[in-house]
């Protein structure tokens, strides 16, 4: 089955709201096998909630609106739902006295509309439900032949959450067909998008009964699979033979399948090898550390470092020596090489990341242009040293080089 959700409000089409009850109902549909095909925003206008709705009934099986159901003049889901259905809006005197009794006394007329229901010119198709925290109407039609069901829930996200949670959800699990989704998502990194696609677009191709994504971030990409199947069982099945695929062609690029972050996969690599680190950064600005230490338990292996933006910094907190500064300057293969060295001898770790880089947005050069950012790893064997160009702005670069940083113990103590 697929559904659709409408989340009716102009507030959601201007830059100071956001539509976030659509990801609290995907998540339970899925939960329940339904995926969701479509997803609409539509401001308060009658005319268009009741276009948007029936363009969704033309190609969904559950339809969701969440909002526009409260008693002011431009709350029109009621009155949009019922043109779409064809039926007729009616005052219920029950529900009435139990809103009267609910409010006591602060009652206002308006209000009375969120006691109207649903019912169709031939008096057999009942539709509402009213409850004192929220408003909620579900409708079963048909169209071309097939069953249609339409759910009304309220905009605020608490009262939403109660009434589909205590009222929708059961009704929902007698109509929906017993089926399962599977979903994993599979973190990339040291590749760019295009390369990776090119080397598994061949894979998932084969698995016609797998939906594959292909998604782009500062440092990262994220392979997300989903498939469905008649057990739970059978779906995670069907997921483990593509995941097996996918990560013997990209090998040691992929960082996780199971959504942790880089940092934390960095985390149980040094608890495993009961190894510790210790960072000197200059123009990350203490994100790595700030990455690391985000992780619960981080104090038994990342023993700290410094932020070292000035050259006098260097050479004070991170033994950097003066000629290197002179020579090669503060952006430089060199200076970062002392930077990872000169921190791990002084807090005494198994490992140490120096970082320095151009972050811009000013600050480059024709030889040292905005975004070149050195690595350098420490260690007992000696130290690495990996010189990149990020895109972007300054946050971009600047998190594409921590991402680098983290990547670079990973890959050290796999």
């Amino acid at each position: 089955m697929i559904a659709e959700i409408i989340a009716v409000g102009s507030e959601m089409l201007t830059p100071f709201r956001q539509d976030t009850n659509s990801l609290y109902l995907t998540a339970q549909l899925n939960n329940l096998g339904v995926e969701v095909g479509f997803k609409t925003i539509v401001g308060d206008s009658l005319k268009d909630i009741v276009r948007v709705t029936t363009a969704a009934l033309s190609r969904a099986d559950i339809i969701l609106l969440s909002g526009g159901l409260g008693p002011t003049e431009d709350d029109l889901t009621r009155e949009a739902a019922a043109e779409t259905l064809g039926l007729q809006l009616r005052r219920d005197p029950a529900i009435v006295s139990a809103i009267e009794t609910a409010i006591r006394g602060t009652w206002l007329e308006n209000v009375r509309q969120q006691c109207e229901t649903r019912r169709c010119n031939h008096g057999r198709c009942r539709l509402d439900e009213r409850q004192r925290h929220g408003s909620r109407a579900v409708d079963q039609r048909k169209s071309d032949g097939k069953e249609k069901i339409v759910i009304l829930l309220p905009g605020p996200p608490h009262e939403l959450k109660a009434l589909f949670e205590g009222s929708v959800l059961d009704k929902l699990r007698t109509k929906v067909p017993t089926q399962f989704l599977a979903s994993r998502v599979l973190k990339i990194t040291g590749i760019g998008e295009s390369a990776c696609d090119a080397r598994v677009a061949p894979i998932y191709k084969r698995f016609t009964d797998v939906d594959t994504t292909i998604l782009a971030g500062p440092g990262e990409i994220q392979l997300h699979v989903k498939t469905r199947g008649p057990t739970a069982e059978f779906a995670e099945r069907r997921l483990d033979e593509i995941v097996e695929k996918l990560e013997a062609e990209l090998g040691d690029c992929v960082f996780s399948d199971n959504g942790d972050s880089l940092e934390q996969i960095v985390s149980y690599f040094l608890q495993m090898r009961s190894a510790t680190l210790s960072v000197a950064e200059s123009c990350t600005g203490g994100l790595v550390a700030e990455r690391l230490t985000s992780v619960s338990g981080s104090s038994r292996y990342f023993v700290g470092g410094v932020v070292v933006y000035s050259n006098e910094l260097k050479t004070e907190l991170a033994d950097v020596p003066q000629d290197l500064l002179d020579v090669y300057g503060a952006v430089s293969e060199q200076v970062a090489q002392a930077l990872a060295e000169g921190i791990r001898k002084r807090c005494g770790t198994t490992l140490a990341v120096g970082v320095t880089g151009v972050a811009g947005p000013t600050g480059g050069t024709a030889e040292k242009p905005v975004g070149l950012v050195f690595h350098a790893l420490a260690s007992e064997s000696g130290t690495e040293v990996i010189k990149r160009n990020f895109p972007g702005d300054r946050a971009r670069i600047r998190w594409f080089a921590s991402q680098q940083a983290l990547d670079m113990v990973r890959r050290k103590l796999m």
